[in-house]
């Protein structure tokens, strides 16, 4: 955990502990009181009444998952603002494949936002200073249990551009980009798929030539898949993150800073009827001698951005498993919920079925397989490291169709009424699907692990 957080927040951990409700990370940072509305502070209470009376987490576990106070404060911060904010709005933004972007924006730190868009940006720069993978895990795992699709958004700003920048970046250009990054301003993305360069990153086209009389780049080519590609659906978002070839070698890869309304940057197609994760932008984005200067919008070494974005690979598989992790925590709940009250064949509920009782009880041991593996791994890992590809791809390889299976069951269990949208689950099952594809396909995954359980060269797992 970083050591930056402010007294004030220090404090508001004693209210958490004292089971004070707590709503903005930005409001405990600045010493603003927090609150709720009656009908949240009534369902979390409810939710903790019902849990508590039937079964408690073993302290093994509850450190696990929230191994520091601080830790645990996030928790019930994010998820008492997904409870009020998301939930509500998650289906009809769904259902109309619209951006929520004034919600979008609440993550931020302006107007006593939650201030989670910089999570894991020092504080100076305007983040909240909580550079670990276990704070990412929880925040992202919390935001999809309601909606998977907003948080994908959230992940593509927050990981994907603002994480990857102050790990990769100046001084000085984290001092000039990342405040409108963290405070919700601007709302940002990184471009690396390409149409014919998915899963085989190295194989990109898109290039950047050197301009000595302007003492910049000029970067020509297409990139497609882009989250938050576009805002309105014609203009593009503020500000990506873009990988480019600058030299002849396989991995000389360089990234730049491109922002919206630079000249021949534009929105290529907005992607439109996706399977799941509707209500995040999806747009195919392109370059048509887009200049950009080296001395300012340069990211690191030339040629030497291969490594970040394998470190930013590892640090997005673990957020996508916290996704998966949320979703199928959401599922489970729904289905026992509606098992415990849907009545059948003369009895009062599904639950003295054989039938039902084991999708309930082998999602919930699967759920809590992928949660241990996901904080164990999250736990101990550095985000400022890189080689930890085994465990980033087997974690997020596991835990997608973990998510995918529970909310499979879920549907099973809830018949007809898990089928359509006013259930959730079903939203919950095409939301999941995404998991097994972005971040990197499972066959990627099965790739990378054999070949990296290989190099044990005969030594044995622990």
């Amino acid at each position: 955990m970083a050591t930056l957080l402010s007294s004030s927040f220090r404090r508001a951990i004693a209210d958490v502990a004292r089971g004070n409700n707590v709503t903005s990370i930005r409001s405990r940072i600045d010493g603003v009181p927090s609150y709720s509305s009656m009908a949240v502070r009534s369902r979390l209470a409810s939710s903790s009444s019902s849990s508590s009376s039937s079964l408690s987490t073993p302290p093994s576990f509850a450190e696990l998952f929230n191994p520091t106070d601080d830790h645990r404060a996030l928790r019930e911060s994010v998820r008492s603002f997904a409870a009020r904010e998301l939930e509500p709005q998650a289906l009809s933004y769904n259902r109309n494949e619209k951006f929520n972007v004034d919600l979008f924006r609440k993550f931020g730190s302006r107007d006593d936002g939650l201030g989670i868009l910089g999570l894991t940006v020092p504080v100076i720069y305007g983040g909240t200073g909580m550079n670990d993978a276990t704070s990412v895990s929880i925040v992202h795992e919390e935001l999809s249990y309601s909606d998977p699709s907003l948080c994908l958004s959230y992940l593509a700003h927050s990981i994907l551009f603002a994480n990857n920048l102050a790990a990769n970046g100046s001084k000085e250009q984290l001092a000039k980009f990342l405040p409108g990054v963290c405070d919700g301003s601007k709302i940002c993305g990184m471009c690396m798929s390409e149409p014919n360069a998915g899963t085989d990153v190295l194989g990109m086209r898109t290039r950047a030539s050197y301009d000595e009389s302007r003492d910049g780049y000029v970067i020509n080519g297409t990139k497609m898949w882009i989250t938050n590609g576009t805002i309105t659906g014609d203009e593009t978002g503020d500000m990506y993150l873009v990988y480019a070839r600058t030299g002849e070698d396989r991995g000389d890869i360089t990234q730049f800073i491109v922002e919206g309304g630079t000249s021949g940057f534009t929105v290529g197609q907005k992607i439109n009827d996706k399977l799941g994760m509707r209500s995040s932008p999806t747009a195919e984005l392109v370059f048509e001698d887009v200049f950009v200067p080296s001395r300012t919008h340069l990211v690191g070494e030339l040629n030497g951005a291969t490594l970040c974005m394998m470190r930013n690979l590892e640090i997005e598989r673990v957020a996508l498993a916290a996704m998966a992790v949320g979703i199928a925590r959401r599922a489970l709940d729904e289905m026992i919920r509606y098992a415990s009250s849907r009545p059948a064949f003369g009895r009062p509920n599904l639950y003295g079925f054989g039938q039902i009782q084991r999708h309930i009880s082998e999602s919930y041991a699967e759920y809590m397989a992928g949660k241990a593996y996901l904080y164990g791994f999250a736990n101990g890992l550095d985000l400022t490291s890189c080689g930890n590809g085994l465990d980033a791809d087997g974690v997020k390889l596991y835990c997608a169709r973990m998510a995918k299976d529970v909310s499979d069951r879920a549907i099973q269990v809830m018949g007809g009424y898990g089928y359509v949208g006013e259930y959730t689950v079903e939203r919950l099952w095409r939301d999941s699907k995404l998991l097994e594809i972005g971040g990197g396909t499972n066959e990627s995954h099965h790739k990378n692990m054999s070949r990296d359980l290989l190099r044990l060269s005969g030594n044995g797992l622990e």
